[in-house]
């Protein structure tokens, strides 16, 4: 029996909703193959939201986690080459990486914040964010997935501008793959 999903297959949109970020139910009863559903992002951009001010304190504290993350796993490996007690002297290796690690990113973070000379002295988290959003079926399931879709009640949280779950695009048209 062959794989049904092996080769490329025909998309249909069935459904576009706008970007921003808002959380979704699944309209998608339990029985319906939400594995032939995909949703695509459109018009993409990056966002970079800062989370507050970045001081001498956050950098060091910051440098430090990361460098003991580092000097960890890199002490852990060295333990590992030891083939005579691997885990005594991985695990106590692992250790000296931690403060080790923790003592040389503390000091990279407070130098390489001291040489932005305030440039960049905020703390941030970058996402991508679309502006819309297009749900594509496959061919096979794309009239039940359109259906389950319009059968829902206005109000759910579901809805765009123009109706629940109405598209301002036509379902049907060229496939996507």
């Amino acid at each position: 029996m062959a794989d049904e999903r092996a080769g490329p297959q025909d998309h249909r949109l069935v459904h576009d909703l706008p970007g921003g970020g808002t959380r979704r139910r699944s309209p998608f009863r339990s029985g319906f193959p939400v594995e032939r559903v995909a949703i695509i992002g459109q018009d993409v951009r990056l966002v970079e939201q800062v989370t507050g001010r970045m001081g001498h304190g956050g950098a060091a504290l910051h440098g430090a986690a990361s460098g003991a993350l580092s000097g960890a796993l890199i002490g852990w490996i060295f333990g590992l080459l030891n083939w005579l007690e691997p885990v005594v002297s991985g695990l106590l290796l692992a250790l000296y990486g931690l403060v080790f690690g923790a003592l040389v990113g503390a000091l990279l973070g407070l130098l390489v914040h001291a040489a932005q000379r305030g440039r960049r002295d905020f703390a941030s988290v970058s996402f991508m964010q679309p502006s819309r959003y297009d749900v594509v079926a496959d061919e096979a399931v794309a009239d039940e997935a359109v259906q389950l879709l319009a059968e829902l009640p206005s109000g759910t949280g579901t809805s765009t501008s123009s109706g629940a779950w109405k598209s301002s695009r036509p379902r049907s048209g060229p496939a996507v793959t």
